[in-house]
């Protein structure tokens, strides 16, 4: 007799599967390449550059998964973590999605929503690149115009800056910290750049929550309650 597997048991079991599939994948690559040509690579040479990358990228791993699973959900997590783009494109849409539809996140009905928006976004992202890979050299004179190039340079920017309007205007007391601290951090060390997102959206967003219990507790994030009749 079937066993009734409840939706989050189902979205572990089929998350793991998958992310363990792909994960066989991407390291068969390069363990063709080898077969194929014969070769072995240079042991020294892939520690040395192992030693250099690995602990960086271990530790964005681990705040990536504290920062973003509470906000996309099991499902959302699982499929973003094979797709990719989190931070630039998966997470806004998550948040934009739930937004409008007044789901929030950690709840079963936030993680479904989030899920669903998550594959659409891979679904629309890969048809963007098919057209753009048909359409790329009839449209080439137009996207390398270079009246378009300050367009293009802004498209990150106008997207995260819509979704901050929305949740900075929510909770703008929250908001202060971590904006002065991205601030204060991007003008006066100026090796940060586009490229150091990836470790800053996690770093800001752990600063955002221990500055938030500590205003939480001093009473700054007390909401005014309504005032009585008999008041």
């Amino acid at each position: 007799m079937k066993k009734n597997i409840s939706y989050l048991d189902q979205v572990h079991k089929d998350g793991k599967i998958w992310n363990y599939s792909m994960a066989a994948l991407f390291f068969l690559f390069p363990v063709l390449l080898c077969i194929i040509f014969s070769v072995l690579p240079d042991w020294g040479g892939l520690l040395k550059g192992l030693l250099a990358t690995l602990p960086m990228y271990w530790a964005i791993g681990a705040i990536e998964v504290i920062t973003y699973v509470p906000m996309l959900g099991a499902g959302g997590s699982y499929f973003s973590f094979v797709t990719g783009n989190i931070s630039n494109l998966k997470l806004p849409c998550a948040l934009s999605a739930m937004e409008k539809y007044g789901a929030k996140a950690g709840t079963e009905e936030g993680d479904i929503i989030s899920t669903i928006s998550i594959a659409v976004s891979s679904i629309t992202t890969i048809v963007i690149i098919f057209l753009g890979v048909l359409l790329m050299i009839p449209l080439s004179p137009v996207l390398q115009n270079p009246v378009l190039d300050p367009a293009f340079a802004q498209m990150l920017p106008a997207l995260f800056g819509a979704l901050g309007v929305v949740f900075i205007s929510k909770s703008w007391k929250i908001a202060i910290a971590p904006i002065a601290l991205m601030l204060i951090l991007f003008i006066t060390i100026p090796a940060l750049n586009e490229g150091t997102v990836g470790i800053m959206v996690p770093v800001s967003a752990i600063f955002t929550l221990v500055v938030s219990r500590v205003m939480y507790k001093k009473g700054f994030l007390d909401e005014k309650k309504p005032a009585t009749e008999e008041e």
